[in-house]
């Protein structure tokens, strides 16, 4: 009666199908190309990811079709962007004008679309049809900031600010006279007289900003870090 059992079992085992060695190459690569993917788009939301500039805000800095690497460590760390670093940032959905302002409220407008799972992950992840700036920190939560006079005074001292040209002067005919908020930037553009920043769309907040500017490396005779 064993010996049918177990006959009967082999015969069962016999009929299972058993993957061929090509099928079996062919899940493992499968399987290796999503690891790939997912440890790709992990590194790019949390480490460093490349990114080109498209505009002359930030002139004579950054120019056009340069390629920079701008880190994401402070999505794990929450450590905030320091005084003169360059970042990247959501654009904002509002400008201000002056009639419009509240300089007790210098916030930056952004209108929350409600997209599905899939249209999140394009958006945020895959950051396609998404649009960014790119900005240099000027004031930290909490500071006074005040445009007068052509230059920048941060609690009432006058900024030094050795990355602009000589001849630049600093004016805004919107936001000149304001606290920063608690988890807010205030950002400007290095070639002031030509830079859609701060001064017009408000604060920017911090969970927005989408990296800080470590180096450029396009084109290779300028690469290097980015002051």
């Amino acid at each position: 009666m064993e010996d049918d059992e177990l006959k009967t079992e082999e015969q069962h085992s016999e009929k299972k199908p058993k993957l061929s060695e090509k099928a079996r190459n062919r899940l493992e690569w499968v399987a290796c190309i999503v690891i790939a993917i997912v440890l790709t788009l992990l590194f790019r939301y949390f480490i460093a990811t490349p990114t080109v500039v498209q505009m002359s805000s930030m002139y004579p800095t950054l120019v056009e079709n340069q390629r920079l690497l701008v880190k994401r460590t402070f999505r794990i760390t929450g450590n905030l962007p320091k005084r003169g670093d360059i970042v990247t940032f959501e654009a904002t959905s509002h400008t201000y004008s002056l009639g419009t302002a509240d300089q007790s409220n210098p916030v930056a407008v952004y209108v929350d679309e409600h997209r599905n799972i899939f249209d999140n992950f394009l958006y945020n992840v895959l950051e396609i049809t998404k649009r960014s700036y790119i900005k240099r920190v000027i004031g930290l939560p909490g500071e006074h900031v005040e445009i007068k006079d052509g230059k920048v005074y941060i609690n009432s001292k006058e900024l030094d600010e050795p990355y602009l040209q000589s001849d630049v002067i600093t004016e805004s005919t919107v936001f000149k006279d304001f606290i920063v908020p608690e988890n807010y930037l205030f950002c400007m553009g290095d070639n002031r007289a030509k830079s859609t920043d701060c001064r017009v769309i408000g604060c920017i907040p911090v969970d927005k900003i989408e990296g800080i500017v470590i180096c450029r490396f396009w084109p290779l005779n300028q690469f290097g870090s980015v002051e």
